[in-house]
């Protein structure tokens, strides 16, 4: 059997602890995976990995093992990308990225890199949650954050400002907004992964906190969108995700002149060392495409 594979498959067996989670991963049945470890431990004469009904973990020449196994891989996937980087880009790449961002704006800017590319493939992991690149083996991620994790390689391809908005169905039977702290006698939508129950906006220099009422909260900005139309309160959405409904009359900006946090949109990379020239033409190809802050109109 292929060693280099074998090879990969117990690196990635090492960092999943699953024979299932690892095919699953690599895009192979259970048996194959099996096979590819099998092969490894007759390879170098020695058990490597522990197995139970329940967990799978490294015995000890495993663990003495891997970091070498692992510098091979690397070592040959460098290699090979030095000699793709002659050619048009190709290979797969797995992009992390929000649901709300996935739907909204990246999968028009993928179907224009794919066109532009057509022996790259993308594999998209749609998430709520920061997820660990190394151990999910993905290639590049998209992130929204003031602070992105330091551990990363990381280059700004967008701002995201957010708006407060809600149906005008919902504002007729609700108190008048004309300042922040009307805000607190509202149903509001509280995000989860973002400002949560304080909004914090400025206007001019100046800057409030405000500690609204969220009877429903929800860790996806899409839900909560589609909590705003179907007049359940007042939403805090990022622009690229609301503007379409604004634009329709669908739903009503408040509070225009006091603007929340803008955040920058980030692709994260776990490290400059063999980047592939595919995730290095993705990477350029979204940061042209986000450069002009225009965004697509998306409907629910």
């Amino acid at each position: 059997m292929d060693r280099l594979t074998a090879a990969r498959v117990f690196v990635d067996v090492a960092a999943t602890q699953s024979f299932t989670a690892t095919a699953e991963r690599l895009e192979m049945s259970r048996p194959m995976v099996t096979r590819y470890i099998d092969a490894m431990e007759s390879w170098l004469a020695a058990r490597l990995l522990n197995r139970t009904t329940r967990r799978v973990s490294l015995t000890s020449a495993g663990e003495q093992c891997l970091p070498q196994v692992q510098a091979w891989v690397e070592q040959a996937e460098g290699l090979q990308f030095q000699l793709m980087g002659r050619d048009e880009p190709a290979g797969k790449i797995r992009v992390a990225a929000s649901m709300s961002f996935g739907f909204a704006q990246l999968i028009p800017a993928v179907k224009a890199f794919m066109a532009r590319h057509p022996r790259v493939d993308i594999d998209i992991e749609v998430q709520d949650r920061a997820a660990d690149l190394v151990a999910e083996r993905i290639d590049l991620a998209i992130r929204i954050a003031a602070d992105p994790d330091p551990s990363l390689i990381g280059k700004p391809i967008g701002r995201c400002e957010s708006v407060l908005v809600a149906s005008q169905r919902y504002l007729d039977g609700a108190p008048e907004i004309t300042r922040p702290a009307d805000l607190t006698r509202h149903r509001c939508l509280g995000y989860k992964n973002f400002e949560r129950h304080i909004w914090h906006l400025s206007r001019d220099g100046r800057h409030e906190s405000v500690e609204v009422t969220c009877r429903l909260t929800a860790n996806e900005a899409t839900t909560l969108l589609s909590a705003a139309l179907q007049d359940m309160g007042v939403g805090l959405q990022p622009a690229y995700l609301a503007q379409g409904a604004l634009a329709r009359g669908e739903l009503v900006r408040l509070l225009p002149e006091w603007q929340p946090k803008v955040m920058d949109i980030y692709a994260l990379y776990p490290s400059r060392k063999h980047l592939s020239p595919a995730v290095r033409a993705l990477i350029d190809h979204l940061a042209d495409w986000f450069a002009d802050g225009t965004w697509q109109d998306i409907r629910l």
